[in-house]
């Protein structure tokens, strides 16, 4: 029981981590965009956690661990709930849940705080145009079915777990960063640019208007990664937890480096946004396989991600895609990076290993370009995406909010 009672503790001190990263979520989206379109960022990431959590409990968590199921898709229970059951540590045959590790219900909220994630990346990358009821149902649906359904695939011992060499992906560079990517990418791609990102074909910078917190939601998602790897151990265990975390904070540290490093070098300043970039870069690669990563592979993952940050960027600049936060980049190329190297460096490095990466990856993307095509798209032509141009203009805080973020300061930043 001690054992049990120490594992359950760590497990949800994580969720509280994994819980305030979506705190640096909403600080990196305001500080990267205009003031004048806080309140509507805002807005958004309290709408995805409330309603990813209600839509988790309702049908996202049995949806994603059912208890029968073909490897592709389950028809879930509705609610999460134990019955008859008194305790929450023990299965309805009598074996311990979890095999110990940790309480029923703090495997739903861990894996709750996870859920939301998804649609915060895409909140990021449509910033500042998107109208923001189809956002809501667009969220509604992607993070209450198509999320588990994916993530069934793998953390339900769906399809990718049983193969010969099963699909790894750790804590979610795919399961949880791609799915969000995959969406964004679609969803910029339908929305279009903000007015003024590209002139004569040529992208301009539209500076964000808080860089100091920008900063702090960085640094806060650093800190939410401590839980969002670390509790991927799904125990307390010392050895597991520690390597899982000088990994992690490895790969963010070389991450930063390179990707300023290679800004510097192709561009002359010390461009601060790709710094931190650089940092989330490195988180998401390494979080498919921080377990199985020695430090130095760590360190070269995070590397190649830093730089990736920055020829990401510059490529989708490049084909005209307008994404505020670099989101794109970020989650979907990095997410896919990080997941192609559990094939490459560490413990589980082989063809084989890599071959299952590749199919885990071309999965995930097929389910996710064709979902949020279809959702966005019917969106589009019904209720339509994007705000009107004077709406833009103006500021979403003031036409689909009625109010200011900073009603005492407020300046042209059209």
């Amino acid at each position: 029981m001690e054992l049990l009672t120490a594992n359950n503790v760590w497990m949800m001190i994580c969720t509280a981590l994994v819980f305030f990263m979506h705190m640096g979520f909403a600080l990196l989206e305001i500080g990267l965009t205009r003031q004048k379109n806080t309140l509507n960022v805002l807005f958004k990431n309290i709408f995805i956690i409330t309603v990813g959590l209600l839509l988790y409990y309702v049908v996202g968590f049995n949806l994603m661990y059912p208890s029968e199921f073909n490897g592709f898709i389950a028809l879930p229970d509705f609610g999460i709930g134990l019955g008859d059951m008194r305790n929450s540590y023990t299965n309805a045959d009598g074996t311990a849940y979890a095999d110990g590790g940790y309480t029923y219900w703090t495997d739903f909220l861990f894996q709750g705080m996870f859920a939301a994630t998804a649609a915060t990346i895409v909140s990021g990358a449509v910033a500042e145009r998107i109208k923001i009821g189809s956002f809501m149902i667009f969220v509604i649906l992607y993070v209450g079915f198509i999320y588990p359904i994916a993530g069934s695939w793998k953390w339900g011992k769906g399809f990718l777990d049983q193969m010969d060499t099963p699909f790894y992906d750790f804590a979610g560079s795919t399961l949880v960063h791609s799915v969000g990517g995959w969406a964004a990418l679609v969803a910029v791609f339908l929305l279009g640019s903000r007015i003024g990102k590209f002139k004569n074909g040529k992208p301009q910078v539209i500076y964000g208007h808080n860089i100091p917190l920008a900063t702090s939601g960085v640094l806060i998602l650093w800190l939410g990664w401590f839980g969002f790897n670390g509790g991927s151990v799904l125990s307390a265990n010392p050895e597991s937890t520690s390597i899982v975390l000088v990994t992690t904070c490895l790969a963010a540290a070389s991450g930063g480096v390179f990707g300023v490093m290679t800004s510097s070098f192709l561009y002359k300043n010390l461009d601060l946004t790709m710094f931190l970039n650089g940092i989330l870069g490195g988180l998401v690669a390494i979080t498919a396989g921080a377990d199985v990563m020695s430090p130095s592979d760590a360190i070269i993952i995070g590397a190649i991600a830093g730089i990736f940050i920055v020829l990401g960027i510059a490529l989708v600049d490049k084909l005209k895609l307008d994404d505020p936060v670099g989101a794109i980049t970020v989650h979907l190329f990095c997410g896919l990076w990080g997941t192609l190297a559990v094939g490459i460096f560490g413990s589980l490095a082989s063809w084989s290993q890599f071959l299952s990466q590749l199919i885990g990856v071309g999965s995930y993307a097929l389910i996710c370009l064709t979902s949020s095509f279809i959702i966005l798209f019917i969106l589009k032509k019904t209720l339509g995406l994007r705000v009107s141009k004077l709406e833009e203009l103006e500021g979403l805080d003031i036409h689909e909010h009625g109010m200011s973020a900073y009603p005492d300061f407020r300046m042209n930043d059209h």
